[in-house]
């Protein structure tokens, strides 16, 4: 009984000590090639998106549709910048607005800029910054904002001020400071 309980415990700890060796071998061994394989398999999957954009990319389908959105994309951003050669025709187009509208003592001056101001992380566009004045009644300067807003491409209204005329209704002094995105001139 002795021999067996003996044998037991021999067998015992042979077992428990080849399980600890088997756990530190599982641990120092195994499990970091867990990680990496995971990572391995991430970075298949990456590659494999690329590879398959690249594809999707190259058939004549996706490039028409591709071109089609660029198009698109063109077109609304005429709404929002003016070329280098038209900005000079703006100031025109907003007196013939204020004559439209019938405002009285209608002034506009462009504010003197280098060639613009710096759009922030914007390598191909400028702003363009213009000062009107007029007198007008409110509906008639109302009319003339809207016109403002509704003008292609935009006209940014960055501020107003309206002074009261003393005697009558008709007769408020009003400056707007208005700003327009210019697209730079190609250099050459």
């Amino acid at each position: 009984m002795k021999l067996y309980r003996r044998y037991f415990t021999t067998a015992a700890l042979i077992w428990a000590g080849l399980l600890l060796l088997f756990l530190f071998t599982y641990i120092l061994v195994l499990l970091p090639q867990k990680k990496t394989r995971k990572q391995l398999e991430r970075q298949l999957a990456e590659k494999k998106q690329i590879y398959d954009s690249a594809l999707q990319a190259s058939r004549e389908e996706t490039k028409l549709k591709l071109n089609e959105q660029i198009e698109h994309l063109r077109d609304e951003l005429k709404d929002f910048v003016i070329d280098f050669e038209d900005s000079a025709n703006l100031t025109f187009d907003i007196g013939k607005m204020a004559g439209e509208k019938k405002v009285a003592s209608f002034r506009i001056k462009t504010k003197k800029a280098p060639r613009g101001a710096a759009v922030p992380d914007c390598e191909h566009l400028f702003e363009n910054h213009i000062d009107i004045s007029f007198t007008a009644g409110f509906n008639q300067f109302a009319t003339v904002l809207n016109a403002l807003e509704r003008h292609r491409p935009v006209v940014f209204v960055d501020g107003f001020k309206i002074i009261r005329s003393e005697q009558d209704d008709s007769g408020h002094k009003v400056n707007m400071n208005l700003a327009v995105f210019v697209k730079k001139a190609p250099s050459g």
